[in-house]
């Protein structure tokens, strides 16, 4: 359907919008209309280059032939099957190719539909190995400070970003909260994986020591923490934490939701930084963002430790409708047919440097205090306003989508993550368009 024929609705009031400003928006719409590679066209004919890939989903770009064409034929095949005791072909030749690209043990994939999803189902197989393998006194559950593990309350629970935490009660008990890395007194303006900070790993000790090992079931941590504004590990913080978790029997749950699919130049954060995990939490990119879907790796131990008893009972009792769908897998595997065929899970690894220079040479641009970047992610953080905090940063979104950019901001942080299609000519783009806002911004 051509933007020509979409018409903003009479009635804008019963969507109640998530994580938006419900009544700033329907007072002044932001409509999308139609996509396509790097832009979105808005009802009123205007083009939006994303600098966001969405909501770090879309990968591969906008309304991509063998994603679209998948869907097509799937629809007329086999709409919807079953994921409790029946299967169909795509979901299985899915989880093959994912474990094909996985790192090395991660073998085995449980399919959700959502990155939330993910997280909460990562948390039960967590609990569950323990319980399975006679260390069902591992119940403890182990996040981070300003930690984004989506919005279900196993996530909320180790999560750490405190808006999203405070208005829901007690939330999961039996969890606790390493403390976070970001230290801008120290790393401000670092390029790629700041120098300081490595041994805020060693807190886990502290938390080891006054939980006990023989408590804690699993730590769940973000590669690098998207939503809170792009927090980067310092060097050697994931391996360390990666051994002590080792020494201690703890499971290592990477959530990958945003770094996975080649965000980082590499198919998975795991790889990027060398450090395999016991579970690793993936949505988003799998499927371009088109259908909902998210896979949760596991180790083969893991896995294996649940295929025990008698064959006919059900191993592990966690699922849903929707996993595995049919749509979702052709969309999956139309995706990864998009990445091989293009490059895309190892195209930021050539582009970084590039992406690196633009973004930095913002550094003197008006109310920077701080840039960071990493693969194809960057974070331009602002001095918020005094005394209204986010304004300044939400004031921006509003300009550069009024100029035909789209970014993310969250606190007072522009969180840039194009799609991994992105041009030299259009990081250029953005980089200016940015430069100009920010010029303009009171």
């Amino acid at each position: 359907m051509s933007a020509s024929n979409n018409v903003t609705p009479n009635d804008l009031s019963a969507f109640w919008m998530p994580f938006s400003a419900n009544r700033q928006f329907k007072k002044a719409p932001r409509m999308f209309v139609s996509a396509s590679g790097m832009y979105y066209t808005t009802a009123d004919g205007r083009q939006v280059l994303d600098a966001t890939a969405g909501l770090w989903c879309v990968n591969a770009g906008h309304c991509r032939p063998r994603i679209t064409e998948a869907i097509q034929q799937q629809a007329g095949e086999l709409d919807y099957a079953p994921a409790f005791q029946i299967g169909h072909p795509k979901a299985f030749e899915l989880a093959n190719q994912l474990s094909a690209i996985a790192p090395e043990g991660l073998d085995h994939v449980f399919f959700t539909n959502s990155g939330s999803e993910s997280v909460e189902t990562a948390l039960k197989i967590a609990l569950a190995y323990h319980r399975v393998s006679g260390q069902g006194s591992r119940f403890r559950l182990i996040g981070r400070e300003r930690a984004y593990h989506g919005v279900n309350f196993g996530g909320i629970s180790v999560g750490g970003i405190v808006p999203n935490r405070k208005m829901f009660g007690t939330l999961l008990t039996g969890v606790d909260h390493l403390p976070h890395t970001h230290l801008p007194e120290k790393n401000a303006f670092t390029r790629g994986e700041p120098e300081h900070g490595a041994e805020l790993a060693d807190e886990l000790e502290r938390i080891v020591a006054l939980h006990d090992a023989s408590t804690i079931a699993a730590v769940i941590v973000e590669p690098v923490a998207g939503s809170t504004g792009v927090l980067i590990p310092p060097k050697g913080y994931l391996q360390r934490l990666r051994d002590l978790c080792t020494k201690h029997g703890i499971l290592l749950i990477f959530d990958e939701v945003i770094t996975g699919y080649g965000r980082m130049g590499t198919p998975f954060a795991a790889d990027f930084y060398g450090i395999t995990p016991d579970i690793m939490v993936t949505a988003k990119g799998l499927t371009n963002g088109v259908i909902p879907m998210g896979a949760v790796f596991v180790r083969n131990e893991i896995h294996d430790a649940f295929m025990t008893g008698p064959e006919h009972l059900i191993e592990f009792m966690h699922g849903y409708t929707y996993s595995g769908n049919p749509m979702a897998a052709a969309a999956g595997l139309g995706t990864l047919a998009t990445y091989k065929e293009e490059g895309l899970l190892t195209r930021g690894a050539e582009l970084a440097p590039y992406w690196e220079e633009a973004l930095h040479s913002l550094a003197d641009a008006r109310h920077v205090i701080d840039i960071r970047n990493v693969g194809l992610i960057g974070a331009i953080e602002l001095s918020p306003i005094e005394g209204e905090p986010t304004k300044r940063a939400f004031t921006a979104f509003r300009k550069a989508f009024e100029k035909g950019l789209l970014i993310r901001t969250t606190g007072d942080i522009i969180a840039l993550s194009p799609p991994l299609i992105v041009s030299r000519a259009e990081i250029d783009q953005i980089v200016s368009m940015i430069r100009e806002i920010l010029t303009d911004l009171d």
